[in-house]
């Protein structure tokens, strides 16, 4: 590492996936070297959070860290090793990526000293991240913030609030967040232009919130709810309000109907691409968009088992113009995610909820004793082949579904 930082000087961006003998003084190495270094990504390495610190540290221009599975011990005297006398590295990063970690709080005073941070994205990561998000909430250059799959709730969405100039957030898998944090959110973040919910299922987050971010954030272009119950007052409201809203997708919503999919037809004057998927509408629904939503130009309904290929033919004929992307595959469980984290990347922070998945105990009848306590064994801890199946055959939401 140090004779790459000793040949490289100029090198600008870096990537380290498992590299198991690099240490923290390799790091310290890349980081008096490589004075240049403004992107820097770590991935499942072996070094600790004093490797990270580092390079941070010793920076005046990095601007982007994304850490991903750090699996060196969590060193809380990091920053008095390494030094930090003169703060460049948190005056100039303006991304913080953090992905499955268990010593993710060893980064916290890391991001609060980082005045010019503009996104922060959180993923799996282990701990309470309320007391963070609060403190966050007065670094007023936050624009993008991503919540997946980590402990925080509507005291650490009352601290996003005070962002005033977020215009991104996604809160997917957060079953601690309701409508209060996000009515707080929606209220004071007039700025708000995308945001992602993924409900979990948890019906903590509903109409309320949803109604609040439609009366209160005027600049909403994207809007995408998976997994959650929102019922015809929300989705009327978001129509009616959201008069700027471009692109919509609706993943898992068991509430949803033809008359809130007409509804949008008729209101969404700007939108221009839609996304349905596992929703229970149907033709009568579908239809609405031979005239609705004039400026749509990408319509894509998948796994909607009540939509037939007569309608998709019927309406590529009516609206040619339309890019109209039509599924008709039926996957059992339907369920959303707002990134790219499958089913091997699951934190182990939030168990799987034991009625999430029924089990289906698939073992002959012949079986012996052992192959019956390991059937046990597969129910207990929700080890089940369907449940794989559900989750591999998931469809994620992303940008990938507008483009």
């Amino acid at each position: 590492m140090i004779l790459i930082s000793l040949r490289c000087k100029n090198l600008t961006r870096l990537k380290l996936r498992g590299c198991k003998e690099i240490t923290e003084i390799g790091m310290l190495g890349l980081a008096k070297n490589c004075k240049n270094l403004k992107k820097l990504s770590i991935v499942s390495c072996f070094f600790g959070v004093k490797g990270v610190h580092a390079v941070v540290y010793n920076s005046d221009v990095i601007e982007e860290l994304s850490v991903k599975r750090l699996r060196g011990d969590n060193n809380d005297d990091a920053e008095s090793v390494y030094g930090n006398e003169n703060g460049y590295g948190c005056s100039s990063l303006k991304s913080i990526c953090l992905k499955e970690l268990g010593n993710g709080q060893s980064f916290m005073p890391l991001i609060v000293a980082s005045k010019k941070l503009q996104t922060l994205k959180l993923i799996g990561c282990v701990g309470n991240w309320d007391s963070t998000l609060a403190t966050v909430g007065k670094l007023n250059t936050l624009v993008e913030i991503h919540l997946e799959k980590v402990q925080v709730s509507d005291v650490g969405l009352v601290g996003v609030s005070k962002c005033l100039k977020l215009e991104t957030l996604h809160l997917v898998k957060t079953p601690e967040c309701s409508d209060d944090g996000l009515v707080a959110v929606a209220e004071r973040c007039k700025m708000l232009k995308k945001l992602h919910i993924d409900g979990w299922r948890t019906n903590r987050i509903g109409d309320d919130g949803l109604i609040s971010v439609a009366k209160n954030c005027p600049k909403l272009q994207e809007l995408v709810l998976i997994a959650m119950y929102p019922t015809s007052l929300s989705l009327a409201e978001i129509a009616s309000s959201c008069q700027g809203l471009e692109r919509f997708a609706l993943c898992g919503i068991g509430t949803v109907t033809d008359a809130d999919i007409e509804c949008i037809a008729a209101k969404c004057v700007a939108l221009k691409k839609l996304c349905i998927k596992g929703c229970p509408v149907s033709n009568v629904g579908i239809a609405a968009f031979a005239s609705g939503c004039p400026n749509l130009v990408k319509l894509k309904v998948r796994k909607c088992v009540k939509v037939t290929a007569e309608v998709a033919g019927w309406l590529r004929v009516r609206r040619s113009s339309l890019a109209f992307n039509f599924d008709h595959n039926q996957v059992e469980g339907m369920d959303g995610s707002g990134s790219d984290v499958g089913v091997q990347e699951t934190t182990m922070a939030f168990p799987p909820i034991d009625n999430e998945v029924n089990i289906i105990d698939d073992s002959p009848s012949t079986s012996n004793n052992n192959d019956n306590r390991w059937s046990m064994f597969r129910s207990k801890f929700n080890f089940v082949p369907c449940a794989f199946r559900r989750w591999t055959n998931i469809d994620t939401i992303s940008s990938n579904s507008f483009s």
